[in-house]
Parts: structure tokens; C-alpha cells; sequence
């Protein structure tokens, strides 16, 4: 058991007033290891310990985009404070916070137009609540950047070749580069606060249904252009499998209701040259991922890696690509119908 999956010792535990059993962990999320928890006031709650690559300073970022949520009537975990006052709790050179558990599920793939299209709406009211919040954030991670990712991906072929996977991995690599060279330029657009990382398991579902609830996982929060969130988004939504798996693929109808589910619920909050963008950047964001996931299957030190399934973290990361690559070839193939599909839509 590594430092990361080990449990929480009784200090934390008391720190936030939990009950030391039930302690259920969590099998989902790459970043921050989860347990759900119960208080001793018998509440449900999830417990989380922070991944280093996030300041601790982030949870004010949380505090503030859930309260201005939660005063809008709009469903979200919020955090809970500690005994003593805090946000988080800093022991054993880690991070720990709590916060509320919403009852519902988390899927791994969309499988159906009816949860794109919830996913949108939830998304939609996510963006709408917001546009009047000010807040100066303090993390910057949910802030794509493609040419850094690309970048940092170079730079991993140059310092790893000696990598026991190089000459597996950089194909990879080239192919990426290759589909980066081509992408199409984005137009100037505003920035907006975003969630930063709207995958679907970041989306909670009612149990036994596919009406969406609300966004988890909030500590890539911040401000960039909209059409860069919905090309997160879509890029997960679309892909009726997971995003590592051989069959990944981008389905269209997926898509289709998506934005028709973002475009109802937001009701006119984005612009032409927003929407217009938003084919665009799905095909973009999907590159940036493959970039991402490429670099990571020869650094092996960011994302979290399935030991079940795989015999490294480079394996993993392999196939992450693949299944990006195999989306982001389906997307250029198809941007003008995508276009066409959201001027309807959103026009």
C-alpha cells in the first residue's frame, strides 16, 4: 500500500468529527484519494486527501464558487469545516478536507443521448450561476493550455529515451504532434469561470436514472474560455466508452443532444463566437488529453494508473492515448457536420 491509498489515521478523523468506521474507500478519480465517511452527527460525507499538485489554497477557490452555487439554488458539494475552523487540515505533510456527500452516481461513460443531454444542462447552469461571481482564483491547474502540454511532451521524448517503453510510446507521440500541427485556430473569446475538468465521472447522477445532479470534484476551478469546457466535456461525453478503452469513439448523436441540453439551460449566456468554437475546441481539448496522457506514459508521475488492468503506469497511460487518438481522428473527420450542428443549435 502506498503513502496515497493508505487510510486516514484517527487525527484526521477527529479533526473533522468523523465516526472511524464506516471508512469505504473510493475506486473512482485519478487525482485525490476519496473515502466516504459518516460524521459522528450520523451525516454522510467524503473525505479526501489532496493531491500535492494542488496548493491547499484551492479550497478557498471551493468555498467561495459553492457558496455563490449554493445561495443560486444550484446542487454541489460544499466543504466542511474543521473542529478547528479551517477549510483543510494540514498533518503528516498532507492536506486533508471534508465535504458533503451528494446521494446520487457517478458513471464512467456516457451511455445514452439522454444523460449527454443532462449533462449539458447541469453544465449550462454550472457556467449560468456563475457569471456574476467575483473571485481573484488561486489555483491556475484547470486552465487548459495546449501549446504547454505539447511542449511538455517534447520535452519528455528528449529526457526519456532511455524509458523501458520509448519506442512503443513515441509513435504515440508522433501521431499526436502530428494531429496538433493541424489543429484549426480558435477565435479571441471571453474568459468565464469554468469547472476545469467536466469529464463525465464528474458529473453526479441520480440513482436509477439518467437526470444529472450536479458537478463534483471542483479543484481545476477557474477562468478561461467557455468553448475550452465544453470541449472537455464533450470530448469525455461523446465516447460511449471508457477513456482508455480499445473502442473509444465519438458518437455523434451524443454530441447533438449535449449542446442541445447546454444550449436550453443556458439560454443565450454564450455568443456567436463561443459557440461557433465549440467543434473546435473539443478537437483541441481531445489533442491536449492525448498530449497529456502521452508525456505521463514516460514521466509516470501525475495520473493515477488502474494496477488490476495494467502492468505500469506507462501501459496505462498508452492506452489513454490511443483511445484519445482514435476520438480526435473521428472529430476531424466530422468538424463541418459538428459546426453545422451547433449553429443550429445554439444560432
Amino acid at each position: 500500500m502506498t503513502l496515497a491509498d493508505s487510510p486516514p489515521d484517527p487525527a484526521v478523523l477527529d479533526a473533522f468529527s468523523l465516526a472511524s468506521a464506516p471508512l469505504e474507500r473510493a475506486t473512482s478519480g485519478l487525482i485525490n484519494p476519496t473515502w466516504f465517511v459518516r460524521a459522528r452527527d450520523g451525516s454522510e460525507l467524503v473525505l479526501q486527501r489532496l493531491n500535492p499538485i494542488f496548493p491547499a489554497e484551492v479550497n478557498l477557490d471551493i468555498e467561495a464558487v459553492t457558496h455563490h452555487l449554493f445561495a443560486k439554488g444550484i446542487a454541489t458539494p460544499t466543504l466542511v469545516t474543521s473542529r478547528y475552523g479551517k477549510l483543510w487540515l494540514e498533518h503528516d505533510g498532507a492536506v486533508w478536507r471534508a465535504l458533503t456527500r451528494i446521494d446520487g452516481v457517478t458513471r464512467d461513460a456516457v451511455e445514452s443521448p439522454a444523460q449527454a443531454r443532462e449533462a449539458g444542462r447541469v453544465l449550462a447552469e454550472f457556467h449560468r450561476a456563475l457569471r456574476d461571481l467575483e473571485h481573484d482564483f488561486r489555483s491556475r491547474l484547470g486552465v487548459h493550455d495546449t501549446a504547454r502540454h505539447l511542449e511538455t511532451l517534447r520535452d519528455a521524448l528528449d529526457e526519456h529515451r532511455g524509458h523501458r517503453d520509448f519506442a512503443a510510446v513515441r509513435p504515440l507521440a508522433e501521431q499526436v504532434l502530428g494531429l496538433a500541427a493541424e489543429l484549426p485556430a480558435l477565435p479571441p473569446m471571453p474568459d468565464r469561470i469554468v469547472h476545469g475538468d467536466p469529464k463525465i465521472s464528474n458529473v453526479m447522477f441520480a440513482a436509477r436514472s439518467d437526470r444529472a445532479l450536479c458537478l463534483i470534484d471542483l479543484d481545476t476551478l477557474a477562468r478561461m474560455p467557455v468553448a475550452l469546457e465544453l470541449g472537455d466535456a464533450l470530448r469525455s461525453w461523446c465516447n460511449p466508452a471508457t477513456e482508455d478503452a480499445p473502442d473509444a469513439r465519438f458518437v455523434r448523436p451524443f454530441y447533438a443532444a449535449a449542446i442541445e441540453g447546454y444550449a436550453t439551460a443556458a439560454r443565450g449566456l454564450l455568443g456567436p463566437q463561443e459557440w461557433s468554437a465549440i467543434a473546435d475546441g473539443t478537437l483541441t481539448i481531445t489533442v491536449e488529453l492525448a498530449a497529456r496522457f502521452c508525456a505521463d506514459a514516460l514521466r509516470e508521475r501525475y495520473f493515477r494508473w488502474d494496477e488490476s488492468r495494467y502492468a505500469s503506469s506507462s501501459a496505462h497511460n498508452q492506452a489513454r492515448t490511443r483511445a484519445q487518438l482514435k476520438i480526435a481522428s473521428t472529430l476531424r473527420a466530422e468538424l463541418p457536420a459538428l459546426r453545422e450542428l451547433a449553429a443550429r443549435t445554439f444560432g
